[in-house]
């Protein structure tokens, strides 16, 4: 997977030591740091003293040129050129992907390598929410045992893993905002939160050839698409209908 052809969110930082930048995951939030120039600031600021040494013995007008001259002390400023910038990007710029479907940039926790696309897209979704599940259980049941709570831990681990399941089968009923995450009624249009469109909930098996599509957008046996429309909702303009056999907001026929 090639790397990601722009940056993604960041800041600049200065600790004293020269300016550094913080890009941060799309998706999680996750910082990635950059090192300052060190070097380059000390340097720079060795010769912006002697500079100003120089320029303060000019007669009358000797400090203030020195200060018009030399700038601002390079150990503080809390700004990055075009090329310094990149050359920062460029330092941490192997921990980050970039989503094809969703086109946001994230960091290799949030990217599932098999499939080319962040977590959220991709086709092995349930997948991966298991395996985080299944890695979480082994940890806290580990804890557990330690404490001699193993029998505890399992009647509880048993329930919560029930209302997982449940809550899980819920969430692929539901329409998803690509950009914040956000869940709504399957059928909504644009997200609550931020307007962006909502990507629709796709059925588990296909209407064509009955094949589990295992959460995927299109089915691996015939190709059909899985994206579906609740019912009550024009499949054409996602207006509500009342049952109609024609749209009354586009005319389109139902069903």
């Amino acid at each position: 997977m090639p790397l990601p052809s722009r940056m993604p969110n960041y800041d600049v930082r200065n600790d004293g030591m020269g300016p550094y930048a913080i890009f941060y995951c799309e998706i999680c939030g996750r910082e990635y740091r950059t090192q300052p120039d060190v070097k380059g600031a000390v340097v720079q600021d060795i010769g912006r003293q002697a500079a100003s040494k120089l320029l303060r013995k000019v007669p009358l007008f000797g400090g203030e040129l020195a200060r018009s001259v030399t700038g601002e002390d390079p150990r503080y400023v809390t700004t990055l050129t075009a090329d310094q910038l990149n050359s920062h990007w460029n330092q941490v710029k192997d921990r980050f992907r970039e989503c094809p479907v969703c086109s946001r940039i994230c960091c290799l926790t949030d990217f599932d390598t098999q499939s080319d696309t962040c977590n959220d897209d991709s086709p092995r979704t349930n997948e991966i929410s298991e395996a985080r599940g299944e890695q979480a259980g082994a940890a806290l049941k580990g804890l557990a045992s330690a404490f001699g709570l193993g029998d505890t831990f399992k009647q509880v681990g048993d329930s919560v893993k029930q209302v997982g399941q449940a809550a899980q089968q819920a969430a692929t009923q539901m329409a998803r905002c690509p950009n914040d995450g956000t869940l709504a009624a399957a059928g909504t249009k644009f997200c609550p939160e931020c307007g962006t469109q909502m990507i629709q909930p796709v059925a588990a098996t296909c209407p064509n050839c009955g094949t589990d599509t295992k959460g995927a957008k299109f089915c691996p046996n015939c190709g059909t698409k899985m994206e579906t429309k609740p019912a009550g909702v024009c499949s054409s303009c996602g207006a509500q209908t009342n049952g109609a056999k024609f749209c009354p907001e586009c005319g389109a026929k139902q069903g």
